[in-house]
């Protein structure tokens, strides 16, 4: 299959309003059973079972077994990139909420596959830039000296992992509702892992929203410097 057939068969799977809920709730980089990826899509489970067989084997899910049951999750950070690039690249459209939606408290404070995103993400990406720790291009970043030594006091465990492809260390991320970039790649992993570590946020229950705690909101103007609303 050519370059023009294979973006037109990634649409078309992607633009199926149930598998393209399936694949929005998985984009917290969580792994979720068939009965609660119906459930989001608001199909019976038969249904489900035929999406997430297409869209396991067009590999943008991975299917792992435990006991009984089946678990999917996005086939890596590839693909929640790709998600959160089409949704910063299309307009809000009026109509009726999807799954993936969730106001204000979305824009706030999401997690995009295992970073920060949202008001949030974009913050820690902008105070970081500003203090001179990160420095962000358009299609990469690095660490200063001065960053990697912020980041060990800080406890963010930065070191790459034994299994699985090497990983980009710092990358920028566009931000679908911000249109601004927010940080990924392990360097975004690792913020987001020692914030929830120090309890600083919190995820929300049956959505990609993480909720900023009162502990978070002194840590991060403490820290980083941010002055959260709220």
């Amino acid at each position: 299959m050519n370059d023009a057939g294979r973006i037109a068969a990634t649409a078309a799977l992607l633009g199926e309003p149930a598998r393209a809920n399936m694949m929005a709730v998985l984009m917290d980089g969580r792994a979720l059973t068939a009965k609660e990826l119906a459930f989001a899509a608001h199909v019976a489970a038969p249904t489900a079972s035929g999406h997430l067989a297409r869209l396991t084997e067009a590999g943008l899910l991975a299917m792992r077994k435990q006991g009984r049951h089946r678990y999917f999750c996005l086939a890596s950070p590839g693909i929640g990139r790709m998600l959160e690039a089409i949704m910063a690249a299309t307009q809000p459209v009026a109509g009726p909420p999807t799954t993936w939606r969730g106001g204000e408290a979305l824009r706030t404070a999401r997690t995009c596959y295992d970073h920060l995103a949202g008001r949030l993400g974009v913050g820690l990406a902008d105070a970081l830039s500003a203090r001179g720790l990160v420095v962000l291009g358009e299609d990469g970043g690095e660490v200063t000296a001065d960053g990697h030594a912020f980041l060990q006091r800080f406890g963010a465990d930065t070191a790459p992992r034994p299994r699985g492809p090497t990983r980009l260390f710092c990358r920028p991320c566009l931000d679908w509702s911000e249109r601004r970039p927010h940080i990924a790649g392990r360097l975004g992993a690792a913020l987001a892992c020692r914030c929830f570590e120090l309890g600083w946020i919190a995820r929300e229950r049956d959505s990609r929203a993480v909720r900023i705690t009162q502990a978070g909101r002194i840590g991060f103007g403490a820290v980083f410097g941010m002055e959260l609303a709220g």
